[in-house]
């Protein structure tokens, strides 16, 4: 394109992709003008004038208003400072809409009354802190009436949805059915008889003793360390798989101690038998239902609330580590 030469308005309409009349118009507002109107009335525009069109054109596409683009063409305000304010008002809009497909996802999948619709609208624009005192009447009222250890109640209380501040629409939808869950009465109560029940009958007073939760405690390192080299792809055999392998036989090695005995000696067999042990753990694992029950469908949802299910325990991954680590080295 010749920077000295002027091109009529169908040439300019051609190369800015604008029509011929909303050139027109963005001369006759103001915006961009012609470089010279011929005596017969026909305007021409030079390479400038084209270029700001097409600058124009992009910021109308991205919704800014013509006394925002005037501002623009005539130095009064900078692209980057227009783009910050059209960034903030599209991610407000972005929002709103994840916020309605949210809503309508929910109406498709149940079939919902008038009344629900506008609780859902309501739960999906909830403040932060009424989301918080939601979750706390739910625990509140779970823990009620019943003496549940102390330090059980502050890891439950501690799983907590935290909606971020531009959630997915999977994120929402999941708030959504997970405020549903924590307000239905009848919920409630099934979490806190099976809470109870778990606590209180068959192995549950000896599980949800402070001697057995201060052991299982202090298996976090080792549990840890396992799901770390798992997610790493570890070779079971490796000089790091023995290490994890090692921390996990010194901590089940005191669970079996008592005041008496030092508890179970770190022998071949021992490591054999915990291997397998974790292998038992992973065929109940993988037999449990889902949803396994209220308490559970609520951590899926605070899970899929916080943008990811939580971290299966890599059974398989410590028996096979477990099992090497038994064997002599090669």
């Amino acid at each position: 394109m010749d920077t000295n030469e002027l091109y009529p308005i169908g040439d300019v309409a051609r190369r800015t992709g604008l029509s011929v009349s909303a050139v027109r118009y963005y001369a006759d507002a103001g915006v961009v003008t012609p470089a010279a109107v011929t005596p017969a009335g026909h305007r021409l525009y030079d390479v400038s004038a084209i270029a700001r069109l097409e600058l124009v054109r992009t910021l109308r596409d991205l919704d800014a208003g013509l006394d925002e683009i005037r501002r623009v063409l005539a130095g009064e305000a900078t692209l980057r400072a227009l783009a910050t304010t059209h960034l903030a008002l599209l991610e407000r809009q972005e929002a709103r809409l994840r916020g309605r497909r949210a809503v309508l996802s929910a109406i498709v999948r149940q079939d919902t009354t008038a009344e629900q619709v506008t609780l859902m609208h309501k739960l999906v624009g909830m403040p932060d802190e009424e989301r918080e005192r939601l979750i706390d009447e739910f625990w509140t009222e779970v823990t009620t009436g019943w003496e549940p250890p102390e330090r059980m109640v502050r890891w439950w209380r501690a799983a907590r949805p935290e909606l971020p501040e531009s959630p997915t629409a999977a994120q929402l939808e999941a708030w959504i059915a997970l405020a549903e869950l924590v307000r239905d009465p009848e919920v409630r109560q099934a979490v806190r008889r099976e809470l109870r029940d778990a606590c209180t009958t068959g192995a549950g007073p000896v599980m949800m003793s402070s001697p057995m939760l201060d052991t299982l405690e202090a298996a976090t390192p080792a549990g840890r360390a396992a799901m770390d080299a798992a997610r790493d792809r570890v070779p079971p055999d490796s000089p790091r798989a023995r290490a994890v392998a090692d921390g996990w036989i010194g901590w089940l090695s005191g669970v079996f101690a008592t005041p008496d005995s030092p508890g179970r000696p770190d022998t071949p067999e021992f490591r054999l038998e915990a291997a397998g042990h974790m292998r038992q753990a992973a065929e109940w694992d993988h037999a449990l239902p889902d949803p396994r029950g209220p308490f559970d469908r609520y951590m899926a949802l605070v899970a899929a609330v916080n943008n990811g299910p939580p971290e299966p325990f890599p059974f398989e991954w410590l028996a096979e580590a477990l099992h090497a680590s038994a064997l002599p080295p090669p």
